[in-house]
């Protein structure tokens, strides 16, 4: 190996080692090594009660952000949590899902309340929505892509499809992939509630 290369793959090794040292003191990362996901947000619920992030708190929480006018990824993670929601027994009662709207023009509380009253989807969904600001702060928080897609009354919103899980401290714990089966994320669930 010449010279000229091992310059450079030390200087490669030495730019990476100082990024990371950047990103960790910048809090990046948390204690555990964990991705900073998460912190304060300022919304309101289906009820039109203003909520922040305390309603994380004293449960396992999967928070999910969707829109009540999508037409797969939000049903579909919705009735997987629900069916993950009743395997895991008297577990659930230490389990939450939070909805959070990145649709906030067209999902206000009564039509967050409509949407998750809908029998297929877990029980006790919190709703979340707000004004397009407020949205966009507790979107940045959790780090959760999302862009509106098209004009007039039928556009849509693409969004990150993953769920967020966050302990009863309100920290993040891992994320649930969208598209895995409800014995998964109830598998997934349950190792993370006996740490």
């Amino acid at each position: 190996m010449s010279v000229r290369s091992l310059i450079l793959i030390l200087a490669l090794v030495v730019g990476a080692a100082a990024l990371g040292g950047i990103a960790w003191r910048g809090g990046v990362f948390e204690d555990r090594g964990q991705p900073d996901v998460g912190g304060p947000f300022q919304l309101v619920d289906q009820e039109g009660r203003p909520t922040d992030e305390s309603v994380l708190k004293g449960k396992w929480t999967a928070v999910f952000f969707g829109f009540t006018y999508c037409p797969d990824i939000c049903p579909t993670t919705l009735q997987a949590l629900a069916a993950a929601q009743d395997q895991l027994g008297p577990k659930a009662d230490d389990f939450q899902v939070v909805f959070i709207s990145v649709d906030p023009e067209r999902d206000t509380p009564e039509q967050m309340k409509a949407y998750l009253s809908n029998e297929i989807f877990p029980k006790g969904t919190v709703g979340l929505t707000g004004t397009p600001a407020q949205v966009d702060a507790a979107a940045k928080a959790y780090r959760a892509y999302y862009s509106k897609e098209g004009e007039g009354e039928g556009y849509l919103v693409n969004h990150f499809s993953g769920a967020y899980l966050m302990n009863p401290q309100g920290r993040f714990d891992r994320i649930l992939p969208y598209g895995i089966p409800p014995e998964e994320l109830a598998r997934q669930i349950s190792a993370a509630m006996r740490g």
